[in-house]
């Protein structure tokens, strides 16, 4: 079935990135940098299912190679911390068909990003594994009326109430302020973009008479009571394919399985809150008359008896303790119960959360201190051996760079890694998630007495309906 999977990020300089080597990555070409003078090539990279460049009327044609046009972004940005391109990486619905899937994606890029002078570089990934998924490549820099590239942003002098410009002495210029030339950077353009995605892909899906569809919004937008699962990536979702566990996989099937647990018990007790709102509260007989009656009221064996009193026993425990006479007292403690799953799920679901977050942050600081020696040596290396050394170490250099982004997102600036305070919180937060655990086979235990009330009382009223009507006679023909 279809699924959501829409996320957006910047190929920066700054994080030693290129986008002529990401470029080459998606395409599973073979381009060379012409900024550092490094070959990228990736021909032997299977399942590159589609690939093209799309551009804005305004560019020159020329940019539709794709060599050309990434090397002459990495040309125009002379900072070492440039922004070079924005990556959308999406996943494309299983019902549609691969030139449906070319289509939509293609209409996605021109409506959205060529038409607001983006080039788009497209490359559709499907290893025939069930996970068909389209690389986007954008530029960051518009294009001027003539066709060479325009500014990223224009500065603007800032002026003091009576008009004149501010002059900064320590600075010894005039102050300014950095104008966008685009909203393309706006915290608003993700959103959009990404409902825009779930748009297109439901009319796709309902042009070509499929039922499924997606949304873009979290579950808490949706009203959905659920934890929402972690994103597996490629390399855990080949593994888990391949029937081995990863982390993320483990995480997943634990919350899927607390899910299903919280909604089956949701729907136990509305369930049992609605028989308690229809059935009518009449003072005769109490419901402890009616757990006795349930004994007296047919002939049973030893075994029979025995096992009702046992059963019976647990019942008036359970009315006494709960000080439950009659159906309000009943309808009040149901109530309740709602009430304390409701308490149990909003507490679950940060929590949930929380660990999610820990678990990725103690993953990544392990691969960080694993493989930073081996990226010291790497980075050591002369330039003619490091090509050598990346390709006989790409998965370690590879985690330690994705370990090194992550992580410095992660300390928002701070030095250090609190690896420590992070496995305390994590121990911590697991001890009170096992007291919720314990607080939720409690709840069950109370649901599952209060149904047994139900089953003897509806039995109940069925049998004195029973009595209460007429025997019929049935005339015979002779």
């Amino acid at each position: 079935m279809a699924i959501y999977h829409c996320s957006i990020k910047i190929i920066s300089r700054g994080k030693g990135k290129s986008a002529v080597a990401a470029a080459a990555y998606r395409s599973g070409g073979k381009i060379l940098n012409e900024y550092d003078g490094l070959e990228h090539e990736y021909t032997r990279k299977g399942g590159i299912a589609h690939t093209e460049i799309l551009l804005p009327d305004n560019a020159p044609a020329e940019y539709s190679d794709r060599a050309f046009l990434w090397n002459a972004v990495e040309k125009i940005e002379k900072a070492k911390n440039s922004q070079l391109a924005r990556e959308i990486e999406i996943a494309l619905p299983v019902e549609l068909t691969p030139e449906q899937q070319k289509n939509l994606v293609r209409e996605y890029c021109q409506k959205h990003f060529v038409a607001a002078g983006m080039c788009a570089d497209i490359a559709i990934h499907d290893k025939k594994d069930g996970n068909p998924h389209a690389h986007i490549m954008l530029t960051m820099r518009p294009f001027a009326d003539s066709g060479e590239w325009g500014d990223k942003q224009k500065k603007e002098y800032i002026f003091d109430r009576n008009g004149n410009k501010i002059y900064d002495p320590k600075k010894r210029q005039y102050k300014c302020k950095s104008i966008p030339s685009t909203d393309w950077n706006e915290q608003t353009k993700a959103e959009e973009w990404r409902g825009a995605w779930a748009e297109l892909c439901n009319q796709f899906l309902e042009h070509n008479n499929h039922t499924g569809r997606i949304d873009h919004r979290s579950y808490a937008r949706q009203g959905i009571d659920k934890i929402p699962t972690v994103h597996m990536g490629v390399a855990a979702a080949q593994m888990e394919r391949r029937g081995i566990a990863t982390e993320r996989g483990n995480l997943n099937r634990q919350i899927e399985v607390t899910n299903q647990r919280l909604r089956q018990l949701k729907a136990r007790i509305i369930k049992l809150k609605h028989w308690v709102e229809e059935t009518p509260n009449t003072a005769p007989p109490t419901l402890a008359d009616i757990v006795h009656d349930i004994l007296s009221r047919r002939k049973q064996s030893r075994y029979q008896s025995i096992s009702n009193l046992k059963a019976a026993a647990r019942l008036l425990a359970f009315l006494q303790e709960n000080h439950i006479k009659d159906m309000a007292g009943l309808e009040e403690k149901v109530t309740a119960m709602y009430a304390k799953q409701l308490e149990i799920r909003d507490t679950l679901k940060p929590m949930e959360q929380r660990l999610k977050v820990l678990d990725e942050h103690i993953k990544q600081a392990g691969y960080y201190l694993q493989f930073r020696g081996l990226y010291r040596t790497y980075k050591q290396e002369k330039p003619k051996h490091q090509e050598a050394f990346a390709e006989a170490h790409r998965r370690e250099i590879t985690l330690f760079e994705a370990a090194d982004r992550y992580l410095k997102g992660a300390m928002n600036g701070k030095t250090g890694l609190p690896i420590k305070a992070w496995k305390a919180e994590h121990s911590k937060l697991t001890t009170e998630k096992n007291k919720l655990n314990q607080a939720y086979a409690a709840l069950k235990n109370e649901v599952w007495e209060g149904e047994k009330i139900k089953r003897g009382v509806d039995e109940i009223m069925r049998e004195e309906k029973q009595k209460a009507q007429p025997k019929r006679t049935q005339d015979m023909d002779i």
